[in-house]
């Protein structure tokens, strides 16, 4: 069930992110061709790009893309490897993705509260959309690490 949401939400990010491509482009054109550009533009160019990011996290994590001190890893044994991934887990993930989520509601809420908005003029009204993204992206790092964490230990089981 985890993987069809992550699997979803990748898409989603692949799309996000080509038409970040054609956002970028135009007002870059715009800005150097035509010395026109916008303040509300480049903001949206930020959000998209922080979809991207942050609904990208859980994905690179379900595909073992994300970052790894791989000098020490690729050496360790199956076995081993599968603990670490367990510890990691357990002991990093989860609790950083629960920190992110209970710290990030509030602050989703007070931003929506204030109706914040962006301070420069011309800029993007409803910056509570893309905070909520935080604890969304995490919510969903946290299910696949979950999800993860129990493929780990079936198969550290029977190593």
């Amino acid at each position: 069930m985890i993987e069809k949401s992550i699997k979803l939400v990748s898409y989603l990010t692949a799309s996000v992110l080509a038409l970040l491509v054609v956002l970028i482009v135009y007002d870059a054109t715009a800005r150097y061709l035509f010395s026109s550009g916008s303040t509300a533009l480049q903001e949206l160019e930020w959000h998209l790009f922080d979809v991207v990011i942050l609904l990208s996290i859980a994905y690179a994590l379900k595909h073992n893309a994300h970052v790894r001190v791989d000098i020490f890893y690729d050496k360790f044994s199956l076995k081993l490897q599968k603990a670490v991934n367990i510890f990691s887990t357990l002991f990093f993930i989860l609790p950083l993705s629960f920190l992110i989520i209970y710290i990030g509601v509030d602050f989703v809420e007070l931003s929506f509260m204030q109706s914040e908005a962006s301070s420069d003029p011309g800029g993007l009204p409803y910056r509570w959309i893309v905070k909520s993204l935080m604890p969304l992206a995490f919510a969903l790092l946290a299910l696949q690490a979950v999800s993860e964490l129990m493929d780990d230990i079936k198969e550290w089981r029977s190593l």
